[in-house]
C-alpha cells in the first residue's frame, strides 16, 4: 500500500498445462507461452489482477498443485462436474470444437454411442476423458501423457480413434507430419469453452477476471489463435453460413442438416492447414515433398520434363540483424508474393525452409526454367520493400535426368545454388 493509502493490487497464482501447444507450454525458461499465455496477459491488464505463473512439469502436476494450493488457479481448461466439486470457473477465455479423428481408411463417425468397441487415446486428465467415460461406456479408453502421444497412437495404428481439439490436431499434424490423420466427425456438447478455473479461497476475484474476460474484444481473440497456429479464425460471422473453416466452428457444427458439406469443410482445413507455411501462406515443406513425389511419377509416366528451382534470400541474416526479426519476415512475404506474381498457373511455389524457397515446374526443361528464375530475379530487384533497402536472392536450377531420384535432383539444384552464391549473388546459375 503506497503513501496515499492506495489498495494493492491482488495477485493470483496459477499452474497451466507445461505441453499443451498452442493452447499454451512452458519453455526452459519457465515463462508461459501459447494462446492461453497471451489471453491471460490481456485479462490481468484490463482487470488489475497480476497473474503470476507456478511453473510444473507435467498437467498432472498442475493439477495436483491446485489441489494443494501451491497455486490458486489453472489457466485454460473445460469445466466438467468433478472439476466443479473444487474449483470456480470464470466465463470462457476462448472457445474452440473438438473433432473426432481417425486414420483417413476409417470410415466417418456420425455416433460415438454407435461405433462399437473401439479403442479411444486421450490424454490423461482431461474433462474429455472425464466425459467420454460417462457418455459413451462402448468405447475402450486408452489414456497417454499428453495430446501429442494420443493422436500418435491413432497415426501408428495403435488405437483406432481420438477426440481432440481441431486447433490443436492441426498443430500436432503439422509438427509430426501425421498426414494419414482425417476428421471423421464430431460430438454435440463437446466443444471446448475454455476458462480459468479457481480455487474457492479465491473466488470474490472471479468477477473481476470476468470483467478482464469481457474486455477482449472477438477479434482480438483471433489474433492472438492466429498468431499461434497460422490459422485464420473468423469472427462477426453471419450465422446462416455453412461453410465455416477456422478455429471457432460451433455455429455451423450445431446445425446437422449440413453435415457432410462440414465434415468435408473441416477435412480441408486439416489438410490445407497442415501444409501451408504460417508466415508466407505458400506451401511448406511437407507439400512440396508430397507434391515433389507426384510430380516425378508423372513426368516419369508421361515422359515430359521436369525442372526445379531452389531459390535463397542473400544475405539474409544481416537483414534481420540491421532491420530486426519482423522486418525480416516482411521481407520473406514480400519475396513470395513475388513468386505468387511471376510463378506461371503449372508451377508450385513453397517456402523449403528458413529463407529457402522452392519452385516446382512440371512439364518445364532447364532453358524454360532459367527463363521463370530470371523473371522472378528481376521482380525482386524491382521490389519496394518495406525495410527502404534493397534486396536480391540466388537461384539454382535442375532439371531431372529421366532416372535419378528426386533428393539428386535437388542435390543439383542446390550445387548450382552454392556456385550462384559464390559468384557474387543475385545471380542464376543451372546444375
Amino acid at each position: 500500500m503506497g503513501a496515499d493509502g492506495a489498495q494493492a493490487r491482488a495477485v493470483l497464482s496459477y499452474c497451466a498445462d507445461p505441453d499443451w501447444p498452442p493452447y499454451e507450454s512452458i519453455d526452459a525458461q519457465g515463462r508461459h507461452q501459447g494462446i492461453a499465455a497471451d489471453l491471460l496477459e490481456q485479462v490481468a491488464a484490463r482487470s488489475g489482477i497480476e497473474l503470476r505463473l507456478v511453473p510444473t512439469a507435467t498437467w498432472q502436476d498442475s493439477l495436483q498443485a491446485a489441489h494443494d494450493g501451491r497455486c490458486q488457479a489453472l489457466s485454460f481448461l473445460n469445466s466438467s462436474p468433478a472439476r466443479q466439486e473444487w474449483l470456480v470457473f470464470t466465463d470462457p477465455l476462448f472457445s474452440d470444437p473438438n473433432v473426432i479423428l481417425t486414420r483417413e481408411e476409417s470410415p466417418d463417425i456420425a455416433d460415438l454411442a454407435q461405433v462399437g468397441d473401439l479403442l479411444l487415446a486421450l490424454p490423461e486428465g482431461t474433462s474429455i476423458e472425464e466425459w467420454v467415460r460417462r457418455d459413451f461406456p462402448n468405447l475402450r479408453v486408452v489414456t497417454t501423457k499428453d495430446e501429442e502421444a494420443a493422436l500418435g497412437m491413432v497415426s501408428n495404428r495403435q488405437a483406432d480413434l481420438t477426440l481432440r481439439s481441431m486447433t490443436v490436431a492441426v498443430h500436432a499434424i503439422k509438427r509430426r507430419g501425421w498426414f494419414n490423420l482425417k476428421v471423421a466427425g464430431r460430438v454435440d456438447g463437446y466443444d471446448n469453452l475454455l476458462r480459468m478455473g479457481v480455487r474457492p479461497q479465491r473466488a470474490d476475484l472471479v468477477p473481476v477476471l470476468n470483467q478482464g474476460i469481457a474486455a477482449i474484444s472477438a477479434g482480438e481473440r483471433a489474433a492472438i489463435a492466429n498468431r499461434h497456429t497460422g490459422m485464420t479464425v473468423r469472427t462477426g460471422i453471419d450465422p446462416e453460413e455453412v461453410r465455416i473453416i477456422g478455429a471457432v466452428l460451433v455455429v455451423v457444427l450445431l446445425t446437422s442438416l449440413f453435415w457432410g458439406v462440414k465434415l468435408k469443410a473441416l477435412n480441408a482445413q486439416l489438410h490445407r492447414q497442415s501444409r501451408t507455411d504460417n508466415l508466407t501462406g505458400l506451401g511448406n515443406r511437407a507439400l512440396l515433398n508430397e507434391r515433389l513425389g507426384l510430380e516425378l511419377a508423372r513426368a516419369s509416366r508421361l515422359r515430359q520434363p521436369f525442372s526445379v528451382i531452389l531459390m535463397d534470400v542473400d544475405h539474409f541474416k544481416q537483414v534481420n540483424d540491421r532491420f530486426g526479426h519482423l522486418a525480416g519476415d516482411g521481407v520473406l512475404k514480400a519475396m513470395a508474393a513475388v513468386l505468387r506474381r511471376q510463378a506461371r498457373q503449372t508451377d508450385i511455389p513453397g517456402r523449403w525452409g528458413g529463407e529457402e524457397f522452392l519452385i516446382l515446374c512440371p512439364d518445364t526443361s532447364l532453358d524454360h526454367a532459367l527463363v521463370l528464375a530470371e523473371r522472378i530475379r528481376t521482380g525482386i530487384d524491382q521490389t519496394l520493400f518495406a525495410t527502404g533497402a534493397r534486396h536480391s536472392a540466388s537461384f539454382g536450377i535442375a532439371q531431372w535426368g529421366g532416372a535419378e531420384n528426386i533428393d539428386s535432383v535437388l542435390a543439383r539444384a542446390d550445387a548450382a545454388l552454392y556456385r550462384a552464391k559464390e559468384n557474387g549473388r543475385d545471380r542464376v546459375e543451372t546444375g
